[in-house]
């Protein structure tokens, strides 16, 4: 019996346009009317929410797992300490990488975001020598393997990295992951993770694919991850999640 639904957004919940279709929609109402648990898990920020209509969702991880919601009480927090942090930033400054640190909804950069995301406005271009301000997560414009494995090599003790399909490199905390965070907002409901079936493409969504008892990769998924999946469904273009939802929960 599913009781919880969690899903990744980019290229999963979202179309390559970053809307949600009107059936999508439509199927999500028709999950929670039933009385399940809607969350997304994502490794994007506060923004998330001009993403989606939140009156869709009972709760959302945000930052790749650093803050977990339930509506909007916090559940979880994991953050990455600045002073554990610095030398690492300032190495990829060095270096020549984009790079940023977040928290609560702002990027201190060593870069204009605005050229990268057209969309973004909340940075402030940062001095990492004397940023203070504890992470939610850290991130590198990498260009090719030799500056992701610069970082790797440079990663402190109590941190992970991860890379996505677009070249970002992120850093967090080793208990900020997806899974860890949608593990603490279900107990907070009662559920067990043999009761969520949880949707994504990307290396970052892996970890809570295994977790939760049904892990659903997208058609357009990697294949490392549709290998970690359970099943495989239509791309995000095709309301794969819709159509998974509609025949084994609806």
């Amino acid at each position: 019996m599913i009781k919880m639904i969690a899903t990744d957004l980019d290229c999963t919940l979202l179309r390559t346009d970053l809307t949600v279709s009107e059936y999508t929609k439509s199927v999500l109402r028709r999950c929670r009317e039933k009385g399940l648990k809607v969350i997304y898990a994502t490794a994007r920020e506060s923004s998330s929410t001009k993403l989606v209509p939140p009156e869709l969702f009972d709760g959302r991880v945000l930052m790749n797992g650093a803050l977990g919601f339930a509506g909007n009480t916090a559940i979880y927090s994991r953050l990455v300490p600045m002073d554990l942090a610095r030398n690492l930033l300032l190495a990829c400054n060095e270096r020549g990488l984009c790079t940023s640190s977040q928290r609560s909804g702002m990027n201190y950069s060593n870069f204009d975001l605005s050229e990268k995301w057209s969309e973004v406005s909340n940075f402030k271009i940062t001095d990492f020598r004397t940023h203070n301000i504890d992470s939610e997560k850290l991130y590198m414009l990498v260009r090719d393997e030799s500056d992701v494995e610069f970082i790797r090599n440079r990663v402190p003790q109590g941190l992970y990295l991860t890379v996505s399909r677009d070249n970002l490199a992120q850093i967090m905390h080793n208990e900020a992951t997806k899974s860890q965070a949608i593990a603490a907002i279900a107990a907070h409901w009662g559920i067990l993770p043999e009761e969520i079936v949880a949707f994504g493409d990307d290396l970052n969504d892996i970890d809570m694919l295994k977790f939760c008892g049904m892990g659903v990769a997208m058609g357009n998924a990697l294949d490392e991850v549709k290998a970690a999946a359970n099943q495989i469904c239509g791309t995000n273009d095709e309301d794969g999640l819709a159509n998974w939802l509609l025949e084994n929960v609806l």
